[in-house]
């Protein structure tokens, strides 16, 4: 994962060096996410979602790399959700929040049908930060890993030579983004398979 952030930095920096064939974007946007689904339904614990899905933001930079008639958009964006549950501890339920910042790093193959940019790729999705404990007591550490893999595809417009509007769905190769957690002498999972709809608006230089 360090030698793809390696490689995309390394590319932003010689774009003075080929402008023919080359452009640098900035993008920032919106994201509805489902929200990730605990299996815990002990006696004395619980966590239900309070809501299907959450809106968050994004930001970053791309590059758009033309090849003959198809083209390679590398991008650097980081992203951050929050999801509100419902937890019931010893028989007291309180509404908390909990708080997911990421890299997204996709590498996207797209070509144009007239105005209409079509792409697709692939998208690692590294964690930054650790999410709060939903449970006392309870090391939610173990149950996320630090980088997952998963896709996204859409299509977006150019406006002006200048404006990007991209609209695409974002998905996870698998269900599980961790491992389980241990409360007591249960064990359970977390479903972190979570598709998002992304929508952004860039500015390419």
């Amino acid at each position: 994962m360090k030698k793809i952030i390696i490689v995309l930095l390394a590319a932003f920096i010689t774009i003075p060096a080929m402008p023919q064939f080359l452009k640098f974007g900035l993008k920032a946007g919106a994201q509805s996410t489902d929200l990730p689904v605990y299996d815990i339904n002990s006696t004395s614990s619980a966590i239900e979602a309070a809501e299907n899905a959450s809106w968050g933001f994004h930001a970053g930079a791309f590059l758009r790399i033309k090849l003959l008639a198809i083209y390679l958009q590398p991008e650097v964006v980081f992203a951050q959700n929050t999801f509100e549950y419902n937890v019931t501890e010893n028989a007291v339920t309180t509404l908390k929040e909990q708080k997911f910042s990421n890299l997204n790093i996709p590498l996207l193959v797209g070509f144009k049908l007239g105005p209409v940019r079509l792409n697709a790729g692939p998208a690692a999705t590294i964690q930054i930060g650790q999410p709060e404990d939903l449970l006392s007591g309870a090391d939610f550490e173990q149950m996320y890993k630090g980088a997952v893999w998963g896709y996204q595809a859409g299509l977006g417009i150019d406006l002006l030579k200048r404006l990007t509007l991209d609209a695409r769905y974002a998905g996870t190769f698998g269900d599980a983004f961790g491992e389980t957690i241990t409360l007591g002498s249960q064990t359970f999972k977390l479903d972190k398979g979570v598709p998002s709809w992304i929508i952004s608006l860039g500015f390419l230089f």
